[in-house]
């Protein structure tokens, strides 16, 4: 490869803080409120121009169910259920009930303005458009965050880093280990459609996944999965899943831009179907593009623990345990159509829209079943690392694990629980993975979260 030679320059620090969170989703915000409202001064950095991750910058407009299986007992509260209430206050969060698919629908455009909320109210320091460069070691942790933003190559100093991107840019250039596996769950570009429910009214029996999917005419769309919700206050418009780009490994910046340029393509051919083969389609039109392609999957961090689907789907209970989740090992396939459902009480679907789903079952029926699985701290410590923890989708889980543990419900949890961990090695001098998970636990319960 041809190389340049770049001439080595003063960085100046524009902030010194006890912790430096990169990555603003609602995973990084979680963070960097907890570890504030604990008393840290925070630094928190995001590439896009408000937090949300993929929640906002991405329109997935679904947080899953706070309830264990059986819809009877709460699993997941804390950050996530206080933003949940602050956004139902204003009528921009609408919880579905009970059932087998229960989830809070959000109004996404609120959400921006909520964490912004929460920011500035524990008094986080923000940094938006900067998008994290490098990290500054000193006798093997880092030290400091190179950013770039709108005023340059700028350096945050800081004692504790928490890696939110999602992507591993913090653990990764800090050298720590990560991973990088070679099937991955490919990435998808959702989208805000108007004109659907109309299309549904006058089409009796219309179903929007087969006349996407239709092997006699469909959409030129890779056969995968859809799903869509109506918006908050907007019922004629429609959020809508149904593009996928397999084979692309978005932590690669070359792939990622392909996959950016093909999920928008794959979004105007759903368009443009319904405009032609359905009664009423003139009136379809595409009403918001995602800022960036919804990611499911890039590196993992290499960490004390690895999390199994085993663990997942058995209920295994750890006495460090953060985090609860009850969403189902939901795997979309790069290599096939559809995606692989595992339930916890032993079922197993294989879906793919327009098709009859395989229905099966991974483990024989049995008297009980778990109805929530657990997520341990370990899995959020990387090995070797001192002041460095991991959040959100970067947690260490197999194949199967990771594929229920992924889903925004329970990566926000793991925020809170990094945040606090972090204030708790500041407090006690200790690295972060020699920190009392007791201790951990227990601040954890008296700031709200749910500790079982």
């Amino acid at each position: 490869m041809d190389t340049l030679y770049e001439q080595a320059r003063d960085v100046p620090v524009v902030a010194r803080v006890d912790l430096c969170v990169v990555g603003g989703s609602c995973t990084g915000v979680f963070a960097a409120v907890a570890a504030a409202r604990l008393g840290l001064s925070v630094a928190l950095v995001e590439q896009g121009g408000f937090f949300g991750g993929v929640a906002a910058a991405g329109l997935v407009n679904i947080w899953h169910s706070t309830l264990d299986t059986e819809f009877r007992r709460p699993v997941i509260a804390g950050l996530t259920a206080e933003t949940i209430d602050r956004l139902q206050r204003r009528g921009a969060a609408d919880d579905t009930g009970p059932s087998e698919n229960v989830h809070y629908v959000l109004n996404t455009e609120e959400l921006k303005i909520e964490l912004d909320e929460l920011v500035t109210g524990a008094g986080v320091r923000p940094f938006l458009h900067a998008r994290f460069a490098a990290a500054v070691m000193a006798d093997g942790i880092p030290v400091a965050a190179i950013i770039e933003d709108k005023s340059g190559r700028r350096a945050i100093r800081a004692a504790q880093f928490i890696d939110a991107t999602g992507d591993g840019d913090l653990v990764a250039r800090a050298g720590l280990p990560v991973e990088a596996w070679d099937d991955l769950q490919p990435p998808t570009t959702c989208a805000v459609i108007r004109g659907i429910a109309d299309i549904a009214q006058r089409n009796p029996g219309f179903n929007l996944g087969r006349a996407i999917f239709d092997p006699d005419g469909g959409a030129d769309v890779p056969a995968g999965f859809l799903w869509s919700r109506a918006c908050v206050g907007h019922p004629e418009d429609v959020m809508v899943a149904g593009t996928r780009v397999p084979g692309a490994d978005c932590g690669d910046a070359d792939q990622l831009t392909r996959a950016e340029i093909e999920g928008r393509r794959q979004v105007r051919a759903i368009c443009d179907l319904l405009r032609s083969r359905c009664e009423g389609g003139q009136d379809v039109s595409l009403v918001a593009l995602p800022a960036m392609i919804g990611i499911r999957e890039t590196r993992h961090a290499t960490c004390l623990h690895r999390l199994t689907e085993r663990e997942v789907l058995d209920g295994v209970r750890f006495p460090d345990a953060v985090a609860n989740g009850s969403y189902r090992v939901d795997v979309h396939h790069s290599d096939k159509p559809g995606l692989t459902f595992r339930y916890l009480d032993g079922r197993e679907l294989y879906v793919v829209p327009g098709r009859e789903t395989v229905k099966g079952r991974w483990r024989p029926e049995q008297a009980e079943d778990p109805t929530f699985y657990q997520i341990p701290y370990r899995s959020l410590v990387p090995r070797g690392a001192r002041n460095v923890l991991v959040a959100g989708r970067l947690m260490d889980a197999d194949r199967g694990a990771y594929g229920a543990v992924r889903v925004m419900v329970n990566c926000n949890q793991t925020g809170q629980a990094a945040g606090t961990a972090a204030w708790l090695a500041m407090d006690s001098g200790a690295d972060v993975a020699d920190i009392d998970t007791d201790a951990l636990r227990q601040t954890l319960a008296r700031q709200g979260a749910m500790i079982i």
